[in-house]
């Protein structure tokens, strides 16, 4: 689909451009909340080393957006076509600063930071609107919650250490 065959509905438009984050899923794969930079009607994402891990998502070609608003609730998810922009592209020099500069937490200025996503192989990637959202039937009924994905930030919890006996009366 080209970009002058892709049309954007007016709702997928506006929440674009107040997203922040997005729960992005790709074929096979469980929805990863992924910050993300609305920029020429399409959100682009940052992903790997140094920067959030989406398996599969640099590789993809497809993948589901669900966008939420600031309570929590889906406003809406919409199919989109996953593009990854070349570090050597003219498109590169005129996206990744910006991205860059959207980035919190940064180490660095913009520049260092997007030459380092260039030599340590991380992908830029543009989510562009690839058809209707979904609606009605289409979209699940249950919450899709899932129970915490194991991290190796993890720690069990301890009792907490008493010097003496505590007495109840």
């Amino acid at each position: 689909m080209t970009d002058a065959e892709r049309t954007t509905t007016p709702l997928v438009e506006e929440a674009m451009k107040k997203a922040a984050v997005a729960w992005v899923a790709v074929p096979g794969g469980p929805a990863l909340a992924l910050w993300c930079v609305p920029l020429e009607g399409a959100l682009f994402v940052v992903t790997g080393p140094g920067e959030q891990a989406a398996p599969g998502l640099a590789d993809a070609t497809r993948a589901q957006v669900t966008l939420r608003g600031d309570h929590g609730g889906r406003i809406v998810t919409w199919p989109a076509e996953v593009s990854r922009v070349a570090p050597d592209s003219e498109h590169w020099e005129s996206v990744a600063p910006l991205v860059a500069a959207k980035r919190l937490n940064a180490p660095g200025a913009a520049a260092d930071l997007t030459a380092r996503w260039a030599a340590d192989g991380c992908a830029l990637n543009r989510l562009a609107p690839a058809g209707e959202p979904l609606a009605g039937a289409a979209l699940p009924a249950d919450s899709l919650a899932e129970p915490p994905r194991d991290a190796p930030v993890v720690r069990a919890t301890r009792k907490p250490f008493r010097l003496h006996r505590v007495r109840r009366r």
